[in-house]
């Protein structure tokens, strides 16, 4: 196990989320919780999947005003978990908000804040069509990661392939959370900027989210260990 790899546990109760974690031997893996799981469940999903020992980015990408952001995040701190994340849309004030939140709400624990740069189910033709954003996909990503640096967050959520520059925009420590990973053998499905794990940790992510990669699989626990193997032997060729 590694605590680099989060699973995205894409199901829509607690019931089909435990019997798979149950059935594929995949209990205390890191998990990602997005906002189907958390809005069905509430609070009580979290609290059962700590209890087994589970990692827990909580993926719910809060965009609002910045004091209806800033209370959210005061609620959420009380959580633990371990990655939070926002829109970095939502502009300086609202990511300044969102950490005042988290830190105020909880100062004793180390809630990471991430900021969603471009979503990886985006392209250039979607940025430049129907968002009208006249820069590239790397250039509104680094951007994107370069305001939610200045203003507060600890990382942000960016497709691997803009992983290494924003690592150049704004330093080593500042993280990368990188979805759309899929095994070599799976399909893309409706991410359009996608990558491998191993490809993932060589182009500067820290960490990886994967989906029905593992979750949709006929062998889901085997394709847990393959990425797990992926991301360990990437750095040693």
């Amino acid at each position: 196990m590694t605590n680099s790899i989060y699973v995205a546990l894409d199901f829509p109760n607690w019931q089909e989320t435990s019997t798979f974690l149950e059935r594929n031997d995949l209990k205390g893996v890191p998990v990602k919780v997005g906002m189907e799981l958390f809005y069905n469940e509430g609070l009580k999903v979290i609290e059962k999947l700590k209890k087994n020992n589970h990692r827990i980015f909580l993926d719910l990408k809060l965009h609002d005003i910045p004091t209806t952001v800033m209370k959210a995040m005061h609620v959420l701190s009380k959580l633990e978990v371990d990655i939070v994340n926002i829109h970095a849309l939502g502009g300086s004030e609202m990511i300044q908000r969102a950490k005042e939140g988290l830190t105020n709400g909880n100062p004793t624990y180390d809630t990471k804040l991430i900021a969603v740069t471009i979503l990886t189910s985006m392209d250039e033709q979607m940025l430049h069509q129907e968002l009208k954003l006249t820069d590239n996909v790397t250039e509104a990503a680094v951007h994107f990661s370069k305001l939610a640096h200045t203003n507060g967050a600890d990382g942000v959520v960016c497709s691997v392939h803009e992983a290494s520059a924003i690592k150049k925009a704004c330093g080593e420590e500042f993280l990368t959370v990188t979805p759309g990973i899929r095994l070599s053998h799976t399909k893309a499905d409706d991410q359009k900027r996608i990558a491998t794990p191993g490809f993932a940790r060589q182009h500067g992510a820290d960490y990886i989210v994967i989906g029905r990669s593992i979750t949709k699989s006929d062998h889901p626990r085997e394709n847990y260990e393959q990425a797990v193997r992926e991301w360990e032997e990437a750095l040693c060729n």
